[in-house]
């Protein structure tokens, strides 16, 4: 009675909530303290592991300088182009190549530089920038060392690689066999031929009026780009038409031109490969014909 009398009551209430407030402001005191530990303890991991990918860095750029280096140091031993009767030739010679090891000969298909199968980086060691560089290639070895070539196919198999007793060349990656299309696709220029073998037995081609450069006076720069991409536009259609209306009973149909335009065919045809024949279309063809079947040869 005398405590509330006085206002004691009040006053130890406020206290006794104060008290609560103070134990709670020291455990959030002691518990921010804790997280900055913590976050201190994070920060210091952080940084080692920083200064650990920095020097990882440096090493692997270290490597790569150094794999530069290495690549630019080897070089083929011969480069030459076959097509013909004197590819043949050369593929026949290789085919005869055999070994009483039947795990004496390495062939393989390599699609690009970063599909270099272990059984060939482990065959050519400090040579193995070359067939990444020969890539997409098909590339042979023998484990007396006397063969060592890779051989670009107009035709690309799918990726293999084996050791056997005999080279792994099949002719319709390297020449022209059976039933085919061939087409020759630029922004102005269409050509197609239906092929038995190496002879063409059907063409047909066209050309279309496509403006080249821009004169002074006359269209602005962006109407004359519309009018040419308009005509081009045309001229693709053209084309993809007589790709689509193909009845010829071909085992393939094989497409090659401007990069530019290759796509707007490539859901009608098998192959694809880019070519700088120029001209009228059926001479145009032909050029276009020989350089697709023109096969590169590199001693390893």
């Amino acid at each position: 009675m005398i405590d509330r009398l006085l206002g004691r009551a009040a006053l130890k209430d406020r206290i006794a909530e104060l008290e609560e407030e103070k134990r709670h402001l020291e455990r959030r005191a002691a518990a921010e303290e804790e997280r900055r530990s913590d976050a201190v303890a994070d920060r210091q991991r952080a940084e080692r592991r920083v200064n650990e990918l920095e020097h990882r860095i440096e090493s692997l750029e270290e490597r790569l300088e150094r794999a530069d280096d290495d690549e630019e140091s080897v070089a083929f031993r011969r480069v030459s182009d076959r097509r013909g009767a004197r590819l043949d030739d050369a593929l026949d010679r290789l085919r005869a190549v055999e070994s009483d090891d039947p795990e004496g000969l390495l062939t393989a298909f390599v699609p690009d530089g970063d599909a270099v199968p272990e059984s060939v980086s482990d065959w050519f060691g400090d040579r193995t920038p070359l067939v990444r560089r020969a890539a997409p290639a098909v590339v042979l070895a023998d484990d007396t060392g006397a063969v060592s070539a890779a051989i670009t196919p107009p035709i690309e198999p799918v990726p293999f690689d084996r050791w056997s007793d005999t080279f792994r060349l099949e002719a319709s990656w390297f020449r022209p066999a059976g039933r085919f299309a061939f087409a020759l696709v630029r922004s102005d220029t269409f050509a197609l031929g239906v092929y038995e073998g190496d002879e063409r037995v059907s063409f047909e081609g066209f050309t279309s009026e496509v403006k080249e450069s821009h004169s002074k006076g006359g269209f602005s720069q962006g109407r004359f780009e519309r009018r040419r991409e308009g005509q081009i536009d045309e001229h693709l259609k053209k084309a993809t038409s007589a790709l689509a209306a193909l009845d010829c009973d071909a085992d393939r149909t094989i497409a090659v031109g401007e990069r530019s335009v290759l796509g707007e065919v490539r859901s009608h045809v098998d192959v694809t490969d880019v070519s700088d024949a120029t001209g009228k279309p059926k001479p145009a063809l032909d050029d276009a014909f020989r350089d697709f079947w023109t096969v590169r040869f590199r001693a390893i």
